[in-house]
């Protein structure tokens, strides 16, 4: 949910690295309300209310992260993140050290969009997710699964992303993207090998194209990309949404609904919000503002206290191999974007996520993660682990080594097993350089395992990662 990735920083509009798979698993209570189906009879307007508020935060999120973007970066445009994060990094939590970002806010409204994805060295990982309003994932093309009819040549492709009711005719070699939505946000990722591979890395983001369908056709050339540009003081998203009066949020809802209007199987739900107005282009109606304000109250406590029955928890490993597309499961599509917007769907990337304690009564604590012979992370791309502390941010240490797994390869064993030491100390020369990742000395941390592309087993459950141990 959530790597440097993706959602809101906690001051700003960058990408956040949020574990949503933890959170989500790791909710406080069971809140399996109404809302989850959208086939609720309760007629009570303050249940209606309520479940609508659930219903439409992704929606009213997204637009306000929209809006709050494009203030920096024009509609149609790429923006680029061009550097590995360090622990001085304190605007984003739970960074991700393993690829760099490329993000466009598309609107459709007038025309599709052509983006393309040039030629890249055999082996590297690269994933184009596009999410509709709702946040649902509704297309990923990548490096595994391209999702491409043809190619312009062996190893570039070509898309167009079209909005809802476009039925025009794309040129040859260019495969169609269709989105429900005008309003999208295209979330590039690009695998980065480490410090020495920034140069290869911005080479190929400076290669990405992102043009309307005319321009592409008339062969013209768009501004070039945008830097990344550090988080300002402004207020972050999530809490604009929290500081609209609640008949402003529904307001904005009801507009949204006009262009970006939800999914067939959301049509029971939108009957019953429809007894208090809330419908494209609609009004609140039929409430009192008293009850309005504990109803959005009860909403916003609901939200993040929603806990997933389907979510895992695997030797202390908690993940859900449900998000990024939620159907009718509308609180845990709220509770994903409250965690943190752009949830990958499983296939492209799962985040197990680890909580423990670093020290006993002041004695740090040492741990060791063991993979048996043939039991690393199954995965067609690759995989990496990386530390936190307790408010989720990179940690410290004279090593700097803040992720092992992939820039610095693993050791395994003789035997083929694989050992990783955790723990805040230098373990010393017996311990090759990859296999330790220093978490802090004392207090709570977090460890998030980012498994790209995995395979059936993790996906189907036949594949846990292991529990941690004391060491020896």
């Amino acid at each position: 949910m959530n790597d440097n990735g993706v959602g809101v920083s906690r001051r700003g509009f960058g990408l956040a690295a949020v574990s949503i798979a933890g959170l989500v698993a790791c909710g406080k209570s069971s809140d399996n309300s109404t809302a989850a189906t959208g086939t609720a009879e309760s007629g009570d307007p303050r249940s209606i209310a309520t479940d609508a508020y659930v219903f439409g935060y992704p929606l009213v999120l997204m637009d306000v992260t929209r809006a709050a973007m494009e203030s920096v970066v024009p509609v149609n445009r790429f923006q680029h993140a061009v550097a590995l994060p360090t622990p001085a990094r304190r605007d984003v939590v739970r960074l991700n050290l393993d690829t760099l970002y490329s993000t466009a806010w598309l609107d459709l409204t007038a025309e599709p969009m052509v983006f393309q994805v040039p030629a890249m060295d055999l082996g590297r990982y690269w994933l184009m997710q596009l999410m509709d309003a709702w946040t649902n994932t509704v297309h990923n093309p990548s490096s595994v699964r391209p999702q491409a009819k043809s190619r312009t040549d062996q190893s570039v492709f070509t898309y167009a992303v079209t909005g809802p009711g476009w039925s025009g005719t794309l040129p040859a070699g260019i495969t169609q993207l269709a989105m429900p939505t005008p309003m999208v946000w295209l979330v590039g990722r690009i695998q980065v090998n480490g410090p020495g591979d920034l140069p290869a890395v911005r080479a190929i983001q400076e290669q990405l194209k992102l043009v309307p369908l005319s321009a592409w056709v008339a062969g013209k050339e768009m501004p070039r990309p945008a830097p990344e540009q550090p988080s300002g003081p402004g207020t972050p998203a999530p809490q604009q949404v929290a500081q609209l009066t609640p008949r402003a949020f529904f307001d904005r809802m009801c507009a949204l609904l006009t262009a970006n209007p939800p999914a067939a199987a959301d049509a029971p739900a939108m009957a019953r919000f429809a007894k208090l107005g809330i419908r494209a282009g609609g009004g609140l109606t039929g409430i009192a503002d008293a009850d309005l304000a504990a109803v959005v109250d009860t909403a916003r406590q609901r939200i993040p206290n929603y806990r997933d029955p389907k979510g895992r928890n695997e030797n202390g490993w908690i993940f859900d191999p449900n998000i990024g597309a939620y159907g009718t499961d509308y609180p845990l599509r709220a509770l994903v974007a409250w965690t943190g917007l752009g949830a990958n769907l499983p296939q492209d990337a799962v985040y197990p996520t680890y909580n423990g304690v670093a020290d006993a009564n002041g004695v740090p604590n040492r741990f060791r993660l063991h993979f048996p012979p043939g039991q690393t992370p199954p995965v067609d791309a690759f995989w990496s682990l990386t530390a936190y502390d307790a408010d989720s941010y990179l940690v410290p240490n004279p090593a700097n080594i803040y992720a092992i797994g992939h820039q610095v390869p693993v050791v395994a064993n003789p035997d083929g097993s694989l050992d990783l030491v955790i723990q805040n100390a230098d373990p010393g020369p017996s311990v090759p350089a990859g296999n330790w990742l220093p978490i802090p000395a004392a207090g709570r941390f977090s460890l998030t395992m980012r498994l790209y592309a995995p395979k059936d087993a993790v996906l189907h459950g036949n594949w846990q990662p292991p529990g941690l141990t004391p060491a020896p």
